[in-house]
C-alpha cells in the first residue's frame, strides 16, 4: 500500500522476522543502539520476535501478526506492532461490552485490528519512527492502519497503552481518545528503602514493615537475579509458578514454555527474575523486565501461600531494587488498588480507538466521555486518599 502520495511507501508484514533487528529497533529504540538499555524493552524487535517463533502470538492464539514498516528516501522510518485479533483476551484495555453491544445489534466486531505489544499492559510509543521523522512518521502510520481495517472490512482499530504525546496527535485524526489507570512507584531520588518510608504517614509505614516481617516467615531466602545468574532451572521453577496463575486468571496461559527459553537467550541482561527458595525449592516467583528508567513488573506465581510474601516479591523488592539502580519508577501491573498502601500512585493511560461503523462510533464517543470523567474522579480521590504524607497534585492530565 502506498500514503501520501509517493513519498512514503508502506509494507505489510506477516511477521517480526520480514524486517532486520537493526531497522525495526533504530525506529522503536534508538538509545537502545550499540547494545544500550532501551527505554521501553517490550517494543524492541527480539521481545516482539520471541513471541513469534515460541507461537505464544500466532493465527492459532488468535493474534496474526500485520505489522506495518514505512519507507521514506528508501529508509525504514517508521514501524508498528499491528494484529488481526479474534478475540480481545490479552490487552488489558476490556472492550468485550463493546463487542458485544455490537454484535447484539447484528454486526461482526471480530476480527478486529490491534496496535499493542501483546499481553503487555506497559505504556509506550506505538507509532515507532526514528527520530526527527514523529510527525509525518506517525500520521503515515496511523492512516495506514486505518486503511488496512477499511480495505478488509473490519470493525474497529486499537491502539493500547500508547504514549501520551500519540493520544494528543492520533485522537485529532479521528480516532476516539481513552483513558484508563494504574497504579506505579515514583522514585523521588530515594537512596535507600528506608527514605521511602520516610515520606509515609505512621501507620502506612509501620504496616509495611510488619507486612515485611511476616513475609519473611515463609521461612526461606529470596534470589534477585539477573543476566547470566539466572539458569534454565529458574525457568523451569517459573514456568510452574506461570502456569498456575494463568490458568486462574485467564483460564489458559499466554505465553508458551519455549518463549522463556528463547528470552533467556536473547533478553536475559534485561530481566530481573525474583525466586523464593526454602530447602532447596522453589516455591514462589516474579519475572520483571528492566528498562533503562523503569523496572516492569509482568507475572507472579506460586505452589505455596504465605502471608504478604506476594507483597514483598512483587512491591517491595521491586522499590528496593529501582532504588539501587536509580530507576525512575516501577510499574507493576495492570489494575490492583491495593497497591496504593504500598506507595503505588495512580496514573492515567490512554489507548486510541477507530471505528469504522458511525452510528457504533458514536455509542462509543459517549461512553468514552462518561468513562473519562469516572477515571479522572477515581484518579483524584486515590491520589488525596494516599499512604504519603503531604499529597501532591493528581498526576491525571486531561
Amino acid at each position: 500500500m502506498n500514503h501520501s502520495a509517493d513519498t512514503w511507501e508502506v509494507s505489510l508484514l506477516s511477521g517480526i522476522s520480514a524486517t532486520s533487528e537493526r531497522e525495526w529497533d533504530y525506529c522503536a529504540c534508538p538509545e537502545g543502539a550499540e547494545d544500550g538499555r532501551a527505554i521501553d524493552p517490550f517494543s524492541r524487535h527480539r521481545f516482539l520476535l520471541a513471541l513469534e517463533q515460541s507461537r505464544s502470538v500466532a493465527t492459532s492464539t488468535g493474534w496474526t501478526p500485520l505489522h506495518l514498516v514505512a519507507r521514506h528516501g528508501g529508509e525504514v522510518n517508521a514501524v508498528m506492532p499491528l494484529y488481526a485479533k479474534t478475540h480481545s483476551q490479552g490487552e488489558y484495555v476490556f472492550d468485550y461490552g463493546w463487542a458485544d453491544a455490537f454484535m447484539r445489534a447484528g454486526g461482526t466486531y471480530y476480527p478486529k485490528l490491534q496496535a499493542s505489544i501483546p499481553f503487555t499492559p506497559v505504556t509506550g510509543r506505538r507509532f515507532l519512527t526514528r527520530q526527527g521523522m514523529e510527525s509525518d512518521g506517525i500520521e503515515t502510520l496511523a492512516e495506514a492502519a486505518k486503511q488496512l481495517a477499511i480495505n478488509h472490512n473490519l470493525s474497529s482499530l486499537h491502539v493500547t497503552f500508547c504514549d501520551p504525546s500519540e493520544a494528543s496527535m492520533v485522537g485529532e485524526m479521528g480516532f476516539l481518545h481513552r483513558v484508563g489507570e494504574q497504579f506505579h512507584w515514583l522514585n523521588e531520588g530515594y537512596q535507600e528503602f528506608d527514605d521511602f518510608l520516610a515520606q509515609l504517614s505512621s501507620r502506612k509505614r509501620r504496616n509495611i514493615r510488619k507486612e515485611r516481617r511476616r513475609a519473611m516467615q515463609f521461612g526461606g531466602r529470596i534470589l534477585m537475579l539477573t543476566g547470566d545468574e539466572i539458569r534454565t532451572e529458574h525457568w523451569d521453577a517459573f514456568w510452574i509458578f506461570y502456569q498456575d496463575t494463568g490458568a486462574r486468571k485467564w483460564g489458559i496461559p499466554y505465553l508458551k514454555r519455549e518463549f522463556f527459553d528463547i528470552i533467556h537467550h536473547t533478553m536475559r541482561d534485561d530481566i530481573l527474575l525474583i525466586l523464593c527458595e526454602r530447602d532447596g525449592q522453589y516455591i514462589a516467583g516474579a519475572l520483571n523486565f528492566i528498562g533503562r528508567d523503569c523496572l516492569f513488573g509482568r507475572y507472579w506465581g506460586c505452589t505455596e501461600q504465605h502471608s504478604c510474601l506476594h507483597f514483598e516479591v512483587c512491591y517491595y523488592r521491586a522499590i528496593e531494587f529501582a532504588i539501587a539502580e536509580g530507576l525512575c519508577r516501577v510499574e507493576a501491573g495492570a489494575q490492583g488498588e491495593h497497591k496504593i498502601a504500598r506507595g503505588y500512585m495512580p496514573v492515567v493511560t490512554h489507548s486510541l480507538h477507530w471505528i469504522a461503523n458511525p452510528a457504533f462510533r458514536r455509542a462509543v464517543s459517549e461512553f468514552v466521555r462518561e468513562e473519562h470523567l469516572h477515571v479522572q474522579h477515581d484518579i483524584s480521590a486515590l491520589t488525596a486518599a494516599g499512604p504519603f504524607k503531604k499529597q501532591e497534585k493528581s498526576p491525571y492530565h486531561d
